[in-house]
C-alpha cells in the first residue's frame, strides 16, 4: 500500500467571494498546476494547527476561526493523499506568496479541475454546485413545460436534471434541446437522465445515471470535464459510484415519498452514516422539501434534492 500523506488544505475567501489558489513549484509533485494552500501535517500536529501554521507561513495571515467543509482521500499513482479540506471563517492579514508563490483570488465559478491536481476536483464541484438540485416533473405538453422550468430558473435554481421517464425518444430530443437552450439563458447546468447514447447528441452540462444504469456499467461513460450524477440507495452503490469517479450522488429515499408510498425512508441518521466517507457532493433525495435544507446540511449534505419541492415555484 502507498504512502498516505495527510494535508490540511484551507478554503480561503474574501469579500467578492473569491477563493485564495497558489501555484505550485514546477519542481514538486503536481507542479505547475493551481492549488488550495496548506500543507502537511507535522508529527503530533492537530489539523487545526497544521492549517493555521501552514497557512501562516505561506500566505503571512493569521487564521482566527475555521470549520471542516470536507475530507478527500486520493490515489495517485506514487502515492495517496487524505485532504482535511476546512472553510476559513475570518483572519487577519493580507495575503501575500510569503515563500516566493504566485497567489490569485479567483471567481469561484472560473475555477477549471483540469488547471489543479485530481484530488482538488471534488473540492472544487463542492464550491461550485448549488445546495438546490431540482428534477423535472409533471407536465401537460412542451409549453407547459417550458413555462414550469422558466418559472423554476427564475426562482435560483441553478442545477437541473431533466428526468421525463414517460416520453417518446422524440419527445425527449425535443425537451432536451429546449432545456438546454433555456438552462444556458439561465447560467444553470442541466443534466440528462438518459442512456449514455442518447446524451452524446446533446451539448448538456452532465449525466444522470440511475441505481439500475449504474449497475449496468463498467467505466465511467462521459469525459471527465463533464458532470455525472448517479443515484444510489445502498453503501455497494456508492462504491460503484465511486469507481466511476462520479461528481454527485443523489443519496435516497431520506424520507417516504408519495411516488413510493408505504416504501420506509433512511432517516437522517443512516444518511449521515452512508455519506460520511463520499467525498463528492451528496444531496439528499426522497420527501425533500426548503423546510429540510438545515437539517441535510448539518448532516453532511451538499443540499437537498427534489421534484415537487421545486418544480414549476
Amino acid at each position: 500500500m502507498s504512502e498516505l500523506v495527510h494535508v490540511a488544505v484551507a478554503i480561503i475567501l474574501n469579500h467578492n467571494k473569491e477563493v485564495l489558489v497558489s501555484l505550485r513549484a514546477k519542481d514538486s509533485h503536481q507542479g505547475g498546476l493551481w492549488e488550495f494552500p496548506g500543507g502537511k501535517l507535522e508529527q503530533s500536529e492537530t489539523v487545526r494547527e497544521a492549517l493555521k501554521r501552514e497557512i501562516y507561513e505561506e500566505l503571512n495571515i493569521t487564521v482566527l476561526s475555521a470549520r471542516s467543509f470536507k475530507k478527500i482521500e486520493f490515489q495517485y499513482p506514487e502515492k495517496t493523499v487524505l485532504l482535511d479540506v476546512w472553510l476559513i471563517q475570518s483572519f487577519t492579514g493580507e495575503a501575500v506568496g510569503a515563500e516566493g508563490q504566485q497567489i490569485k483570488w479567483q471567481a469561484i465559478n472560473d475555477l477549471r479541475a483540469e488547471d489543479f491536481p485530481a484530488a482538488n476536483r471534488a473540492i472544487i464541484n463542492s464550491l461550485q454546485l448549488p445546495d438546490k438540485y431540482m428534477i423535472t416533473g409533471p407536465y401537460t405538453d412542451i409549453n407547459d413545460f417550458v413555462l414550469k422550468l422558466e418559472s423554476s430558473l427564475k426562482s435560483g435554481i441553478s442545477l437541473v436534471q431533466l428526468r421525463c421517464k414517460k416520453s417518446s425518444e422524440d419527445e425527449y430530443k425535443k425537451l432536451a434541446n429546449k432545456a438546454i437552450s433555456l438552462c444556458k439563458s439561465y447560467n444553470a447546468k442541466i443534466l440528462l437522465n438518459t442512456t449514455d447514447k442518447l446524451y452524446s447528441s446533446f451539448d448538456a452540462d452532465g449525466l444522470h445515471l440511475t441505481s439500475q444504469m449504474l449497475n449496468s456499467i463498467q467505466q465511467r461513460p462521459i469525459s471527465g470535464n463533464l458532470l455525472l450524477s448517479v443515484s444510489c440507495h445502498t453503501l455497494d452503490e456508492i462504491k460503484k459510484a465511486k469507481q466511476l469517479n462520479a461528481d454527485i450522488i443523489l443519496l435516497s429515499p431520506v424520507k417516504e415519498t408519495t411516488s413510493h408510498p408505504g416504501v420506509q425512508g433512511i432517516g437522517w441518521e443512516k444518511f449521515k452514516h452512508l455519506s460520511k466517507d463520499i467525498e463528492y457532493p451528496v444531496y439528499a433525495l426522497g420527501g425533500m422539501s426548503a423546510n429540510d435544507m438545515a437539517d441535510a446540511k448539518n448532516n453532511g449534505a451538499q443540499g437537498i434534492a427534489a421534484i415537487t419541492g421545486f418544480w414549476g415555484e
